[in-house]
C-alpha cells in the first residue's frame, strides 16, 4: 500500500489533492495541517513514501519546512505544492531536495500525473519553468545545508530566536532547563558557523526561513 501524507492548512486544497491520488489503488492518505503535525505524522509512519508539502502553514514559512525535512529525514520524497509558482521559488526548492514542485493553480489531472511520475523515482516540475530565475548562491545554499542539519530541537529552538524570545522564554515554552536552551543555542551557533543570535536570525531572513511560527 503506498502511504501519502497530504501537508496543507487549507481543508478544502487537502481535499482536492487526495482527489488527486484516487488513480491509486491502493493508498493510505495522512493529512496534517502544521508543521508540528508534519513531524508527528512522518515519525509516527516512517514507511511514508511521498509528503505533498505546501511551503507556507503553520510552524513553517518560507523554505523552513522543507529544509527541515530534507535535512531530518532525507529518505522521503517531498514535493511542494504552493502558490508562489515564480522561477525563483522553484529553484531554490530544487536546490534544497524536493523531488517536485506542483502549482497550486494546476488542473486536478495534471497534480495526479505529477504525483505519478514522482512515486516513479522521477522529478517532475511545471511547464515553462524558469531555470535561469535566481537561485541560492553558493553560500545560501551551504546556509540552507546547514539549517537542514539541525535536530528537531534545534530547529523549534532556532524558530523561536527568530521571534526575538529570549532563553528563558523558550525553556519556559518547551519545558525544559535554561542550561538546555543554552547549549542548543551554542550547537545552532557552531553548525551555522555565526557567532551570535542576531547572525543566526540574519541567516534565516537571507534564506527566507525566519518569521515562522512554533508548533
Amino acid at each position: 500500500m503506498t502511504k501519502i501524507l497530504v501537508a496543507d492548512d487549507h481543508p478544502l486544497f487537502r481535499a482536492a489533492l487526495k482527489g488527486a491520488l484516487g488513480f491509486l489503488d491502493s493508498v493510505e492518505i495522512l493529512e496534517a495541517s502544521n508543521m508540528a503535525e508534519v513531524q508527528s505524522a512522518v515519525s509516527d509512519n516512517p514507511d511514508t513514501d511521498l509528503v505533498l508539502l505546501d511551503l507556507n502553514m503553520p510552524g513553517a514559512n518560507g523554505f523552513s519546512g522543507l529544509a527541515f525535512m530534507r535535512g531530518q529525514l532525507p529518505e522521503i520524497p517531498v514535493v511542494v505544492v504552493s502558490g508562489s509558482e515564480d522561477g525563483s521559488t522553484i529553484n531554490k526548492c530544487m536546490d534544497l531536495g524536493a523531488s517536485g514542485f506542483i502549482p497550486k493553480s494546476a488542473p486536478l489531472e495534471t497534480l495526479s500525473d505529477a504525483i505519478d511520475q514522482v512515486l516513479a523515482g522521477e522529478e517532475w516540475l511545471p511547464e515553462g519553468v524558469d531555470l535561469a530565475a535566481e537561485s541560492f548562491s553558493d553560500e545560501e545554499a551551504r546556509l540552507a545545508k546547514a539549517i537542514s542539519s539541525l535536530t528537531p530541537q534545534q530547529f523549534r529552538v532556532m524558530s523561536m530566536l527568530t521571534q526575538g524570545l529570549l532563553n528563558k522564554q523558550i525553556a519556559y515554552d518547551l519545558e525544559v532547563s535554561e542550561a538546555t536552551i543554552k547549549a542548543h543555542v551554542t550547537a545552532i551557533l557552531r553548525k551555522l558557523g555565526v557567532n551570535s543570535r542576531t547572525q543566526a536570525v540574519i541567516v534565516c531572513q537571507r534564506l527566507d526561513l525566519a518569521d515562522f511560527d512554533t508548533p
